[in-house]
């Protein structure tokens, strides 16, 4: 594990860090006391991320059981059945590989050549931060709401979003929320969607709210999903972003990327595959089965340590060749697979767009590690551009010696 990597895990999730640790000579799946089941395993991780009879996301274990305490049994309900069908049903074209280009175009495009004109012009720029208020602006146009040019509101809307996932921490043994737990999200969700109902009644069809209004979910329920979408599309694109950024500059592969810039969506997914910005899965076992020889039983929990399943090819390599087991098992696997899968890609590439196009390799100067945060992240990343080289200009007669 690099070791700001690992860095990163022990600050932002120490109880993380130490299970990432300990379940290197794990097998692929094994019974750990008070905590349930842990797969390892790529290939089986996907058996049980896409097993949706015998594994499910609203039972306890499940992100689908946390969501449910805090918005309702009608918000647990869209994590599995028919009614998640539904709701990806009617949001899948908003999210396909052109839809997400012009959405992060048109969400952040300005920001990044703003940034790559700063980085040519030989000035800092904290690109943690950068990337915080990016994903503040993505989330608000993919929702439909008119916050402003300011970055002030698309950096509090994160912050926001990140406080409300941080209460998920210390998770591990249960998902059943104290109350103290579920006050405190209900305040912290209702900052970050107040400015929903007014959207929901006015959103076009191409928001998500708007989809939410036109196929009759109630405000209550639509809330609900904004304060999801808001999470998921907020923390582990940044995280995944401002890590690969640093991953190429500590492995020396920024270099490499330069000289040959066909190698970009092997940069991509590298990043994507080492960060894994969602670290672990959980599952909650709704009828017994047997999984590679191993019996568990119904009510168990499983946790899907895709971190571990991801890194078990090897270390960052943007010359690795795709490999097969894991694909994009960094953005879950099954009908529960991200629907911001091509958002995140692009994001990232337009980010590594960005820095290398003075053509010039970059420079971390200074780096903090964010504390206490449900997914593992740069609290600051600050880089530059390197000096680019004199340029010398050869002149007949003889060299003078120095």
């Amino acid at each position: 594990m690099n070791r700001h990597e690992a860095r990163l895990l022990r600050r932002g999730n120490p109880w993380l860090y130490a299970l990432l640790r300990a379940s290197r000579l794990a097998p692929p799946i094994s019974r750990l006391p008070r905590v349930g089941w842990l797969v390892t395993d790529p290939v089986l991780a996907r058996h049980v991320l896409g097993d949706h009879r015998n594994f499910s996301m609203a039972g306890e274990g499940g992100v689908g059981h946390m969501w449910g305490q805090l918005f309702g049994p009608e918000m647990a309900g869209l994590f599995d059945g028919a009614a998640h069908t539904e709701i990806r049903a009617a949001a899948r074209d908003l999210f396909t590989e052109r839809a997400a280009a012009d959405l992060v175009e048109r969400a952040q495009g300005a920001h990044y050549r703003e940034l790559a004109r700063r980085l040519a012009e030989g000035r800092s720029v904290d690109l943690a931060a950068a990337t915080r208020v990016l994903a503040g602006r993505l989330v608000a146009d993919l929702l439909g709401l008119e916050l402003g040019t300011e970055d002030a509101p698309y950096a509090e809307l994160f912050a926001t979003g990140e406080r409300l996932a941080s209460l998920a921490l210390g998770t591990a043994s249960s998902t059943d929320l104290p109350r103290h737990k579920i006050e405190e999200a209900g305040e912290l969700a209702g900052r970050l969607t107040a400015a929903v109902p007014r959207a929901y009644a006015s959103a076009g069809t191409d928001t998500i709210l708007g989809r939410c209004r036109e196929r009759g979910f109630s405000l209550d329920l639509t809330r609900g999903l904004a304060t999801l979408l808001a999470i998921a599309g907020t923390e582990t694109g940044a995280s995944g972003t401002a890590r690969t950024v640093a991953l190429l500059h500590d492995t020396g592969q920024h270099r490499l990327l330069l000289q040959q810039p066909a190698l970009m969506p092997n940069a991509v997914r590298e990043g994507l595959r080492v960060s894994t910005p969602a670290p672990v899965i959980g599952r909650h076992v709704a009828g017994d089965v047997t999984v590679a020889g191993r019996r568990l039983r119904e009510g168990e929990r499983v946790m899907v340590l895709t971190y571990r399943a991801n890194n078990g090819a090897g270390a960052f390599d943007i010359t690795r060749d795709y490999i097969p087991e894991t694909r994009q098992l960094w953005f879950g696997a099954g009908r529960h697979l991200c629907l911001g899968a091509a958002v995140a890609r692009t994001q990232v590439t337009r980010m590594l767009a960005a820095l290398t196009e003075a053509g010039r390799p970059w420079r971390i100067t200074a780096r903090e590690p964010a504390r206490r945060v449900l997914v593992p992240s740069y609290r600051s990343l600050t880089v530059r551009l390197e000096e680019a080289p004199p340029r010398f200009i050869e002149r007949d007669g003889p060299v003078p010696d120095i």
